[in-house]
C-alpha cells in the first residue's frame, strides 16, 4: 500500500482540535471515513501528543 500524501492525512484530520493524542487522531480519521493507508500511517505514529497538523505531517513522513 502506498504511503498517503500529507494532503490525504490532513483531509482525514480536518476539524481536529490540537493538542491531540495518537488515539484521538486515529479515532477522528475513522469517524471521517479515512482510507486504510491514512489510518495505518496514523496508527504507526509515536504514542504522544501532537501540537498541530504540521507536527503530525512531520512525524508521518519519517
Amino acid at each position: 500500500m502506498a504511503d498517503p500524501s500529507p494532503i490525504d492525512i490532513q483531509k482525514a484530520l480536518g476539524g481536529m482540535e490540537y493538542p491531540a493524542s495518537r488515539e484521538d487522531l486515529v479515532q477522528h480519521a475513522k469517524d471521517k471515513g479515512a482510507d486504510g493507508a491514512v489510518l495505518e500511517t496514523l496508527e504507526n505514529l509515536p504514542d504522544r501528543e501532537f501540537d498541530s497538523p504540521t507536527d503530525v505531517n512531520k512525524e508521518a513522513s519519517k
